[in-house]
């Protein structure tokens, strides 16, 4: 029985709107780049040789709609493109809220890595400081993403940001894996938008090392 469970007072409301592996479910809000994110793990696997399975976005993908996705690297074939309770191994969350929504699915030995700032476009949103509070219980890496994309000079690299933070516990992928990846899948927009990106990926790593609760 899996004892990840949400300890806040009211149910988590709804937005309107295998071998060696790593089984990953990501998870945000509509318009918050988790769709980039997805593209640029499968990209990193994809060449490094990893068997890969999505499950596809599930929920309200316009603007403002929680979102969430399975993805499933491995060394071995993969049969099922879906993670059952207790066992993903990394949660990466655009959106406080949004991670605890999957807590349930966290293996024992799973991370937590996730933006520190709530999206309160909802009236019956969680309390911010129980939800930070019961953030900080679990082991999870959380962060202002938006603040440090925007030192970065790249307000809009939030994502890349917590990809970078998110990156050394992805485990079957390298650090220098996801580099490539970013740099393929921004390739036709250009070298300033891959070099902006890379600029705010690395910012995660660095950040996300020095923000690890356990």
């Amino acid at each position: 029985m899996n004892n990840n469970q949400s300890k806040l007072s009211t149910p988590l409301p709804t937005r309107e709107g295998s071998g060696g592996g790593s089984d990953i479910i990501l998870c945000g809000v509509g318009g918050q780049g988790i769709l980039s994110i997805a593209t640029i793990i499968g990209e990193a696997a994809t060449k490094a040789g990893l068997y890969l399975k999505q499950a596809e976005v599930h929920g309200m993908s316009q603007r403002g709609g929680d979102v969430q996705s399975n993805l499933r690297l491995s060394t071995e074939p993969i049969w099922s493109d879906l993670i059952a309770e207790a066992g993903a191994d990394l949660i990466i969350s655009m959106e406080p809220m949004e991670a605890m929504r999957y807590l349930a699915y966290l293996s024992k030995d799973g991370k937590i890595v996730t933006s520190s700032k709530p999206f309160v476009n909802i009236p019956n949103y969680p309390d911010e400081a129980a939800l930070q509070q019961e953030l900080d219980t679990l082991p999870s890496v959380k962060l202002d993403i938006d603040t440090v994309a925007k030192d970065c000079g790249n307000p809009r690299g939030a994502n890349m940001v917590l990809l970078g933070m998110a990156a050394p516990y992805i485990g079957i992928l390298s650090v220098e894996n996801l580099r490539e990846a970013i740099a393929t899948v921004f390739a036709r927009k250009g070298e300033q938008i891959v070099e902006a990106n890379l600029k705010a990926f690395d910012a995660g790593v660095q950040a996300g090392a020095s923000n690890n609760n356990r």
